[in-house]
């Protein structure tokens, strides 16, 4: 019997199965007038093998650790080993963080991931009159070479991999790192981990900015370069999707968005005279895990078939590891809820799920209080014993990609796909990111999914338990995490000591080294590198670069 035969066949059988949906219905009608994702994307009532008609198994999926990838990066994924279980720790002083630390390493972390408070994302130094009353509060506070001496005490840089969250400084905190490694007697050329240092989501997103996007970009490029060359284990981007879903976009928006992103970093190196086989495979990537359980596994699986053709078949690239999209992934923060907070346990595990599902590499689990304040311990242990549970008791890692075939998982990656390479064509079509941005095409788009969604939520179309359904009279249940206001003042003493204590001379040369190299158009780690050495602050450094390039203000979407 020939395939059409057999298509039509099914077609006929399936036209009699909704006729008798149709009767079921009119006993018992839908509980919804209508089944969306949470990205409003349309549900149908059952996906059979006619939505994927012509689907080509090897071009389509082909197996786990062969392109396009959509199976996995890695031929044995789970079964090797497990994702990193990566969870994001900084709070208050930077002894309290390397305490953090050493907590999560004995308790079965397998990697760290550091969070920053927001004088330092932005620049500015804890004695700056712009961090007054923000100082170790949302993260660590480091100003100095000192401060990251302290944070990763007792912690073996060659045995331990770290990502750290930072965007605008973020060349001047891999510098740091690369300058304690050093002192602990560790080669540049043996650390290994991940600095987010992706710009272009700030723009979009995120809103953590210090300069205009050109000399951004500028700065990035000239960290590719550097551990291109330096430090060959070193992850130079983590291209996140994750603050642009945060931001209130869409799945499809936070794919499309994410890579239009990394295709971006990819012509800027290019651009530099870089192969793209030399630094394309440290290229990272970060992905949100939202609440739509299929939606999300779906997105994970056509971001790795989408960006294994585009730098194969766009960027020409040669390597097979320069097709692969490797990332992490982290749970949905903005999924979390005040009201009912233990249900975010639950919520965090499902998200969790679909990214091990999806096939991550890396993991954060929020914890249950992080809607309310930083994570104590006892939610931290939750949050991290979730992903252990997954990896160990339930069974999903003894197979790849157990959810290959599902009609319905296929189908939805096919239009994740279709969907995100709509919005790419269009980007390019205006130019590339950049010209995107700077017309405000990425930001009003997210704009509006935001916009669209909350009203759903306030008009009961999505259900948000605990908040507009199934709602409770409550007094919050559970113990937050205070900063000590003595962290601050702390904090203030250990900086100006070691202002009062360097070589003020030789700070001002490396000030002017960095100067000269900005203006200059010189790769600027070299002179970082001297100048953190010399415990020259992050802002000093920043200034400079205020100095040369300039600030950017937001324009503003409404």
């Amino acid at each position: 019997m020939s395939c059409e035969t057999d298509r039509q066949q099914l077609g006929a059988r399936q036209q009699a199965w909704e006729e008798l949906y149709a009767r079921a219905t009119a006993r018992h009608p839908e509980r919804l007038p209508q089944f969306t994702t949470v990205s409003d994307e349309p549900i149908k009532n059952l996906y059979t093998p006619l939505d994927l008609q012509d689907f080509d198994y090897l071009r389509e999926l082909n197996y786990p650790g062969e392109y396009p990838f959509t199976r996995g990066v890695q031929p044995t994924m789970y079964r090797g080993r497990l994702w990193t279980m990566r969870q994001f720790a900084g709070l208050g002083s930077a002894e309290d963080t390397n305490a953090r630390f050493h907590y999560l390493l004995e308790h079965g972390e397998t990697g760290l991931s550091t969070a920053f408070d927001m004088p330092t994302l932005m620049g500015y130094d804890s004695d700056s009159a712009m961090a007054r009353g923000e100082i170790g509060r949302c993260g660590v506070a480091i100003d100095t070479l000192a401060d990251m001496e302290v944070l990763f005490d007792r912690i073996p840089l060659d045995q331990v991999t770290t990502s750290m969250t930072i965007n605008p400084p973020a060349a001047i905190l891999l510098a740091m790192y690369i300058a304690v490694a050093e002192k602990q007697g560790v080669g540049r050329d043996r650390i290994g981990g991940t600095i987010q240092n992706d710009m272009l989501k700030e723009f979009i997103a995120q809103k953590t900015f210090m300069l205009p996007p050109e000399p951004s970009i500028r700065i990035i490029v000239d960290t590719v370069e550097f551990c291109t060359k330096e430090v060959p284990r070193w992850n130079t981007i983590s291209i996140s999707g994750y603050h642009i879903r945060e931001a209130g976009s869409t799945a499809v928006q936070e794919l499309a968005f994410t890579l239009a992103d990394g295709i971006g970093y990819v012509q800027a190196c290019i651009d530099r005279g870089l192969d793209v086989d030399d630094f394309a495979p440290r290229l990272s990537f970060f992905f949100n895990a939202h609440l739509d359980f299929f939606e999300e596994i779906a997105k994970y699986r056509a971001a790795r078939r989408i960006w294994a053709r585009v730098m194969k078949e766009r960027f020409g690239a040669r390597n097979p590891r320069s097709w692969l999209l490797r990332f992490h992934t982290q749970t949905a923060g903005c999924s979390l809820t005040a009201q009912q907070p233990y249900n975010n346990v639950v919520r965090t595990a499902f998200q969790a799920l679909s990214a091990v599902l999806g096939g991550t590499q890396s993991l954060h689990t929020n914890s249950l209080d992080e809607v309310l304040a930083l994570p104590t311990e006892h939610a931290v242990t939750i949050a991290l014993r979730t992903q252990q549970i997954i990896g160990e008791e339930i069974g999903v890692t003894n197979t790849i990609d157990p959810l290959a075939g599902s009609y319905f998982v296929e189908s939805l990656t096919n239009r994740m796909e279709k969907l995100a390479m709509d919005y790419i064509n269009k980007i390019d079509d205006m130019g590339g990111i950049l010209k995107a941005i700077e017309v405000g095409f990425p930001q009003q788009e997210i704009a509006d999914a935001a916009y669209t969604y909350q009203k759903q939520v306030d008009e009961g179309e999505k259900v948000v338990v605990g908040v507009n359904k199934y709602v409770m009279e409550e007094s919050l249940p559970i113990e937050l995490l205070k900063i000590d206001p003595a962290v601050e003042k702390r904090q203030l003493q250990r900086l100006q000591r070691i202002k009062d204590e360097r070589d003020s001379a030789k700070v001002e040369a490396c000030l002017q080294a960095i100067e000269d190299a900005a203006r200059n158009n010189k790769n600027l780690m070299p002179p970082l590198l001297e100048a953190v050495k010399a415990y020259v602050t992050l802002q000093e450094i920043c200034d400079t670069w205020r100095r040369v390039f300039g600030r950017y203000s937001d324009p503003g979407m409404f």
